[in-house]
């Protein structure tokens, strides 16, 4: 492992983080979301060594001084940061890596050039019915320092106000967007009962992607039987509780982002998981989740207090995110 860069200086990020950039406001915590491009060099430095704090703590990260890769610096690809800011702390909370798949490039086979394509294969079916429709999320984080529920508010609501930012994107690209697609990471670390105990109740539930992606090194179950018994119920409530007091019992929770997926949407896709050999062997599972399906107490959650900003204000918001092509 090579040592992490420095700290970005925080007047050199605040110059970055400019009111053109600025999202919105969190519903909770009085955070800040930003969305920010290539140019941002010093934001992006600052994202890249948090991003491999955060991943190397849980055993993932790749080892280099930052995690930067062509899809952060390249605009050709079409990728962009979600920030989330602490205005009080004048630091980064979190982020997320996004792009509007209308705009992903192709290779020569025609398999759109994207974050998880090392991973994922897609079939045409996904490419031509959903691909045009998606936004893609990955690299999601949540700095070291705000990882603990014992600093309060900030750290309690990061990732809920990530969320905030995630759910802006899709009322602002909402001609453009129907879809959620992206990866859910389980480190090598976590318990491998529990790891497949998720997987099991995740394809149970969720596993109704056959044929629109292919995992490239997908991972199985070893003895599907014995959750088959511990899973009995119909009912999705039923076995939820099952699963997080099973889980418990390894001596872990259900991986944050996985819980809030799988309790965002009843149309939520699991399309199986499989090893990210790019990324420290890791396990990531690929989803989907459909906007307009999205359970209407999250809608009110992160949604409907971003559309009460107004049509004027979303139109604004919206030329200033456009990205020229």
């Amino acid at each position: 492992m090579k040592r992490i860069i420095l700290p970005v200086d925080r007047e050199l990020l605040k110059a970055e983080l400019t009111e053109k950039r600025h999202l919105r406001k969190t519903n909770r915590a009085n955070n800040d979301l930003y969305v920010v491009g290539p140019e941002c060099t010093n934001v992006l430095r600052e994202i890249g060594r948090l991003r491999e704090i955060a991943f190397r703590s849980d055993g993932g990260g790749t080892g280099e001084p930052l995690d930067i890769d062509k899809f952060d610096t390249d605009p050709a690809y079409g990728y962009r940061q979600l920030v989330l800011w602490d205005p009080e702390a004048e630091e980064i909370i979190g982020g997320y890596r996004f792009c509007i798949c209308d705009e992903a490039v192709y290779d020569r086979y025609g398999q759109p050039i994207l974050t998880s394509s090392h991973m994922f294969e897609f079939s045409k079916r996904f490419i031509n019915e959903y691909l045009p429709y998606t936004i893609e999320l990955g690299r999601s984080f949540v700095s070291i320092e705000y990882q603990s529920s014992k600093n309060g508010a900030k750290s309690l609501y990061a990732l809920d106000n990530l969320f905030d930012g995630i759910f802006a994107l899709g009322v602002l690209y909402k001609k453009r967007v129907k879809y959620f697609f992206g990866k859910m990471t389980i480190y090598p670390s976590y318990p491998v009962e529990a790891r497949e105990m998720v997987m099991y109740f995740l394809k149970k539930y969720f596993g109704r992607g056959s044929g629109l992606i292919r995992i490239r090194k997908q991972v199985k179950i070893k003895n599907p039987l014995r959750f088959h018994r511990l899973f009995p119920h119909s009912d999705f409530k039923e076995d939820y509780r099952v699963l997080k007091a099973e889980v418990s019992k390894t001596g872990v929770n259900i991986p944050p982002l996985v819980n809030t997926y799988m309790n965002m949407s009843p149309s939520l896709i699991y399309f199986g998981t499989g090893i990210n050999d790019e990324f420290a062997n890791v396990f990531d599972s690929g989803m989907l989740v459909t906007f307009d399906d999205i359970y209407p107490e999250k809608m009110d959650r992160h949604v409907n207090s971003f559309r009460k900003i107004g049509f004027q204000a979303i139109r604004s918001l919206l030329r200033r995110f456009q990205r020229k092509r």
